[in-house]
């Protein structure tokens, strides 16, 4: 008699677990829509965390989430500077589709909040994907892809604009500029050019004075002042910008409204997380999507006292180790309001660490681990390979590590999968959805094909073959070949700088069985931008992987380009 009281016992204890979800959290299902949390560092090199091997910086809560979730080994942003990048991260579609790339070196990211220019209005970000499914929205931090339009004050690009519910942070983003300390940052080099340019015409209508102070032949005194004022004109025409960068460009808003104008650069980052845990409390009861854009490790390395010194790395170790601390912070909020296990967290970069950073001769910018090149260098890996890591317990495998090439992009159709959105189907869409990866239902990634710009011009294209079980072999001297509107080309094994011609030299690499190529293909072009890489290959699994790549590639012959 007593049986079927155990069993009703034991149904019943099984129900209240699934209903309260034991002591750490809710219990979900995969059907269920839920929290998203991303964290974006800016200009974080893939190798400055301890999960993807450094050993000097004590990263314990970025570590935390990758023993806890899946870590990404071979995730890529879909371009090496910030706008573009954030772009693509925001739409799921290279840059060059949208408009936010550009062929000039000089303006490759936007660097004039006054100025027009930002984000299509016509662009649909997954934070309005997810505003339409219900989700609050909030950005909080660095947003970086233009605010007005028209005038100063019609904020067309601005956050709100695109999806957020909420926005509290930068505009721009944090630069030297903004300290006014630091060594300007913005166009350093072209302003020592204007510096010396004024220089140079205002010693014209001074030493005009000196043959007619010494009365060697007249000089009328109209010609003097007329040089005087073109001196004048000139200095006042660049200064009038580059002089008040802080003030222009170092701004902090809430939604619309500019609350610091300049901003109190020491206290934004305290400021920034008080208004992310704000966020999780105030809509921890409905499902929400929190973008928290962190400034560092950007240069100026703004780091609270309590962690200067704190690492071996010097400034730039302790900025790690304080944006670390912030992402636990975060982690705490969701575990204390039992958010954790119906939260999905994902924690990235926008692009590789800056090499060429300095502070006061020390180095201020990160490590991109074995990977070549940094920050601005369009198709080198280390500009473009970045931390990636999910965590979503109950749903995806603690410990989990996938070596498939993936993307930024990818987060997109991602979250637009788990949220319940709907793409807009009026255009391409060049993410993949990452979660059948993440489960483990597939063991490779959907992309065959990634390609690398720098600003408008392609630089790498990387092939992940999907029916083909073993690594091509890359051969000293000999390269790949890729497929592009219908033509066979094979690319230069060497380096092209500034010049029009690129002529293949050897037979292409190719795969067993093929037949051999031995004709050359011809690639002109009338530009090509500064960052110029030669042949690039990188091994990185076991299975089936190759990057190639050449300065002297236009994006003009690219099948991805076709811009709707």
């Amino acid at each position: 008699m007593k049986q079927p009281f155990y069993d009703w016992n034991c149904w019943l204890s099984v129900s209240l677990w699934c209903l309260f979800g034991g002591l750490n959290g809710t219990f979900v299902t995969r059907n269920s829509r839920p929290n998203i949390v991303l964290l974006m560092a800016d200009d974080l090199g893939v190798g400055d965390v301890c999960c993807y091997g450094n050993d000097t910086v004590s990263t314990p809560n970025i570590d935390r989430l990758a023993s806890e979730g899946v870590r990404l080994t071979q995730h890529l942003a879909a371009a090496s500077v910030c706008t573009p990048s954030r772009a693509a991260f925001l739409t799921g579609r290279y840059p060059i589709r949208s408009g936010m790339a550009s062929p000039f070196n000089l303006n490759r990211a936007l660097i004039w909040l006054g100025g027009s220019g930002g984000l299509p209005t016509n662009e649909t970000t997954f934070a309005k994907l997810l505003q339409h499914r219900g989700y609050r929205t909030g950005l909080i931090g660095k947003w970086h892809q233009g605010l007005s339009c028209a005038s100063r004050n019609d904020h067309c690009f601005h956050p709100l604009n695109h999806g957020f519910d909420y926005f509290y942070g930068l505009p721009f983003g944090l630069f030297s500029d903004c300290q006014p300390s630091k060594t300007p940052e913005l166009h350093r080099w072209l302003r020592i050019k204007l510096w010396i340019s004024t220089a140079v015409l205002g010693l014209v209508p001074l030493l005009l004075l000196i043959p007619k102070f010494a009365r060697w032949f007249p000089v009328p005194w109209k010609v003097i002042l007329v040089f005087a004022l073109l001196a004048f004109l000139f200095f006042v025409s660049w200064y009038s910008s580059y002089g008040f960068t802080r003030r222009w460009n170092c701004i902090l808003m809430r939604n619309h409204e500019i609350i610091q104008q300049p901003m109190k650069e020491e206290r934004v980052a305290s400021l920034m997380l008080k208004e992310a845990l704000a966020f999780i409390d105030r809509y921890k009861r409905e499902p929400f999507l929190l973008f928290v854009s962190f400034l560092h490790v950007h240069t100026p390395l703004i780091t609270k006292k309590k962690f200067v010194g704190h690492s071996k790395y010097g400034s730039y170790g302790d900025n790690v180790e304080e944006m670390d601390w912030m992402v636990g912070k975060i982690l705490d909020a969701l575990d204390r309001e039992l958010l954790a296990n119906h939260t999905l967290v994902y924690f990235t970069s926008d692009h590789g660490g800056r090499l060429e950073a300095q502070d006061g001769g020390t180095q201020a910018g990160g490590w991109n681990g074995i990977y070549k090149g940094g920050k601005g260098m369009g198709g080198w890996e280390g500009g473009i390979r970045v931390p990636g890591i999910f965590r979503w317990p109950t749903v995806l495998e603690a410990g989990k590590v996938i070596d498939e090439p993936t993307s930024l992009m990818d987060i997109y159709p991602t979250l637009s999968y788990i949220g319940g959105g709907i793409p807009p189907q009026d255009r391409v869409i060049d993410g993949r959805n990452l979660m059948p990866l993440l489960e483990g239902r597939v063991s490779h990634s959907d992309h065959e094909f990634l390609f690398h710009y720098c600003g408008v011009y392609l630089h790498t294209a990387r092939w992940h073959q999907k029916d083909y079980a073993s690594m091509f072999a890359p051969m000293r001297g000999k390269i790949a070949y890729l497929q592009i509107q219908k033509y066979w080309c094979v690319f230069s094994a060497y380096c092209c700088h500034q010049v029009n011609v690129c002529t293949s030299l050897g037979s292409a690499f190719q795969p067993t069985g093929a037949f051999p190529l031995s004709f050359r293909c011809h690639l002109f072009l009338n530009f090509l931008s500064y960052h110029i890489p030669c042949i690039v290959w990188v091994p990185l699994s076991s299975r089936s992987l190759l990057v190639l790549g050449t300065g002297c590639f236009s994006y003009s012959f690219s099948s991805p380009l076709g811009r709707r």
